[in-house]
């Protein structure tokens, strides 16, 4: 063990091994929702006799909350447990529910085996996600939920297929949850035997960060209110799987309206996680391209564009089409939203964050299930979808005008005062001076330290990686802007220049004084 600690490395290619395996349970994992994606409301129908679409959807309502309940916890548990044996907790929390979908006698049998379920899916896909964050680092953290995603949902997909075929030929039950059997074991056995402990690579990460230490009720509500960037990312988190959750359950019931067939609409509720899943493969990098906000925003557009052009052309095409640009901007969004709550929780409380995010955007399900069964019980299905999509373009609207880019060398190369001093309130930044020692003692921003411009390739090096850089000088401009260029060339990729220096901040009537020391 001791030499395996002094080995460790955060990166993409140099733990391709265990990362692959960690892709592969995913898929694992995300076959298991399968199970349900395209068969159970039918089965609510047709063998339990419920018509309210409220009831129908209960399911989802019991799967959402429970599984967003241990995503919470998920984080927690792994950092004090580790998170392998989280991993395999959840796997075995699973073993009960394909035999509870096969052999059910009551709708409420089917309840119970959908806590069972949102359970180990709160554990085991929570868990994957920590552990891809805790081997890649910061560099391909978009890439790396990307695959992540793509696995987890192409499997839905494939696993949502089979089940619907299955169902055509042989019923709903018990054939099609055969497959649940096969996932479980094979899950299993990978997480037991081939997967290893990875929190230890979090330590490598923490060398280059500033000492952060919170309680999880400030982790709780930096996430969820406080910090605009988190809590961006946690309301389109459950915006999306809101809409989610209305897809899941009436998606299915408008198809059959529409006269489709069992098999067709196997066919039709793959389509939406498939492209979900397959375009990750791409979005999840574009975002370390191109950045995060934006993707998020269109994403979301996107989505709701999709959910319009589903309940507006009830037909085989028209659903097609719908059901493909739901999964495109559900694409954009899914490891978006991922990858930027890595970017902006310190890698000490990271896990939880990840955990309090899954909380919310899980909770989607069950809302979302909640209110488009209740609405379309009192004004029919299509008055339930457009509701969501009118929701899902507003989460777009409040991304767009709330958040700023996270990705870490996508940051613009200026900042304003305003949001300097926000920074310096959060202890998140460390000022540059970069005039002469003369300019720096007749006044200077209070937290600054001096390093003249021609020293810096000189006076930097201790300076972590990661840290956040603003370089001032007199008016903004010139010096300072020299400034950041070379630290963003050399590898501080968070660094930026101060607009209208440090006369600008003694001007500011909200200047703050209290932040990071350094020498």
């Amino acid at each position: 063990m001791k030499n395996q600690s002094h080995t460790r490395t955060l990166g993409l290619k140099e733990n391709w091994q265990q990362f692959s395996l960690l892709v592969i349970v995913n898929a694992f994992v995300g076959a298991m929702i399968g199970l349900e994606r395209s068969i159970l409301p039918e089965l609510a129908e047709k063998e339990f006799n419920l018509a309210a679409k409220s009831a129908i959807l209960s399911f989802i309502m019991v799967f959402g909350f429970t599984k967003a309940f241990l995503n919470y916890f998920a984080g927690r548990l792994s950092d004090t447990f580790g998170r392998k044996k989280v991993l395999i907790a959840g796997w075995l929390i699973a073993i009960p529910v394909p035999f509870l979908l096969m052999w059910a006698p009551s709708w409420t049998w089917i309840l119970i085996a959908n806590v069972f379920l949102g359970a180990s899916q709160g554990l085991t896909w929570s868990t994957t996600v920590i552990m891809k964050i805790d081997l890649v680092g910061s560099k391909q953290r978009g890439l790396a939920m990307g695959l992540n995603e793509f696995a987890g949902y192409f499997a839905v997909a494939g696993s949502a297929l089979l089940t619907g075929l299955i169902a055509a030929d042989y019923g709903v039950r018990p054939e099609p949850f055969f497959l649940g059997v096969v996932y479980i074991i094979a899950g299993l056995i990978l997480s037991i035997f081939f997967i290893h402990e990875t929190r230890h690579h979090v330590a490598i990460e923490l060398k280059d960060h500033q000492h952060e230490d919170l309680s999880q009720k400030d982790i709780f509500l930096k996430t969820t209110f406080k910090d605009r960037n988190l809590s961006s990312v946690t309301q389109a988190g459950f915006v999306n799987n809101l809409n989610d959750g209305m897809a899941w359950g009436l998606f299915p019931i408008l198809f059959a309206s529409a006269g489709m067939s069992l098999r067709e609409i196997g066919w039709l509720a793959a389509i939406y996680p498939a492209s979900w899943g397959l375009l990750q493969l791409w979005t999840g990098h574009l975002s370390d391209k191109v950045g995060r906000k934006w993707l998020i925003v269109l994403g979301m557009w996107t989505q709701a564009i999709g959910i319009i052009v589903t309940v507006s052309f009830l037909n085989k095409f028209g659903f097609s089409v719908g059901a493909l640009l739901l999964g495109t901007g559900t694409a954009m969004v899914y490891p978006t939203l991922l990858a930027a709550i890595g970017d902006v929780a310190h890698p000490a409380w990271r896990a939880s964050s990840v955990g309090i995010y899954r909380l919310w955007r899980d909770s989607g399900y069950a809302i979302g299930a909640l209110i488009s069964g209740v609405v379309a019980d009192y004004f029919g299905i299509n008055s339930a979808i457009w509701l969501i999509a009118m929701i899902t373009f507003a989460s777009g609207v409040i991304t767009a005008l709330r958040q700023s880019e996270t990705a870490p060398d996508k940051l613009p190369l200026r900042i304003s005062v305003e949001d300097l001093n926000s920074l310096i309130e959060k202890q998140k930044v460390i000022v540059i001076d970069v005039r002469s020692k003369e300019e720096f003692e007749d006044g200077h921003i209070s937290i600054a330290i001096h390093r003249e411009k021609a020293t810096l390739p000189d006076s930097i090096s201790q300076l972590p990686k990661t840290a956040h850089i603003v370089t001032n000088c007199g008016k903004g401009g010139g010096r300072s802007i020299e400034a950041a260029e070379y630290l963003r060339k050399n590898g501080w990729t968070k660094a930026q220049w101060l607009e209208g220096g440090y006369i600008a901040w003694k001007e500011s009537s909200d200047r703050k004084t209290k932040g990071i020391q350094m020498t």
